[in-house]
């Protein structure tokens, strides 16, 4: 009788291990499948960590170097045009975009030999050309040229636009390396022609 005991305690002791064993295997599996939720979930955040890192440094240096332009206005001008007859007149105010407060004072020195310059250049337009989108554009470019000048530069620019117009053989042209110029831009504040 002792041995019919024995028997059914190893049926049941293999059954027991099975449970065991099924549970464990179990457990395993939800730990690795948390663990690996979990690093999917932290190599998402650092990824877009990374990128955000890497973003906000561009946009800092973006605002560091961006300045807020600073203007320099001339006295209107009122200056004949090279229509026939001379009878047309052109009354313009120019504003200068410069690069800062400090480029503005080193373009107030020069501001009489600038006006001269713009106010030749404005003499040679006709009242038709100045009438159109294109003309003004021009006129902007030459102004602009112009107050490059006492800078170093410009003058290259229309040496470059004489050779090619007058000349159908192409020379070649030296080229300087280039200047920095104070002076970014021209804006009309008002453009008048009778």
């Amino acid at each position: 009788m002792s041995d019919k005991p024995e028997a059914g305690g190893d049926a049941k002791a293999p059954a027991k291990s099975k449970k065991m064993l099924i549970i464990i295997v179990g457990v395993v599996l939800v730990l690795l499948l948390a663990a690996g939720g979990a690093f999917f979930f932290i190599s998402k955040q650092r990824a877009a960590a990374d990128e955000a890192g890497e973003a906000a440094p561009a946009k800092a240096a973006a605002h560091v170097t961006k300045t807020a332009p600073v203007y320099l206005p001339l006295d209107s001008m009122v200056v004949n045009l090279a229509d026939p007859g001379g009878e047309k007149v052109a009354q313009i105010g120019i504003t200068l975009e410069v690069v800062d407060a400090k480029a503005s004072d080193s373009v107030k020195a020069f501001l009489p030999t600038i006006r001269n310059g713009i106010l030749k250049q404005i003499s040679k337009r006709t009242s038709t050309e100045l009438l159109t989108l294109e003309g003004k554009e021009k006129l902007a470019k030459s102004i602009l040229r112009e107050a490059s000048i006492p800078f170093g530069g410009g003058e290259d620019d229309e040496d470059e636009e004489e050779v090619a117009t007058t000349s159908t053989k192409k020379k070649p042209v030296k080229r300087r390396p280039p200047v920095a110029v104070p002076v970014e831009g021209v804006l009309f504040s008002s453009f008048i022609v009778q």
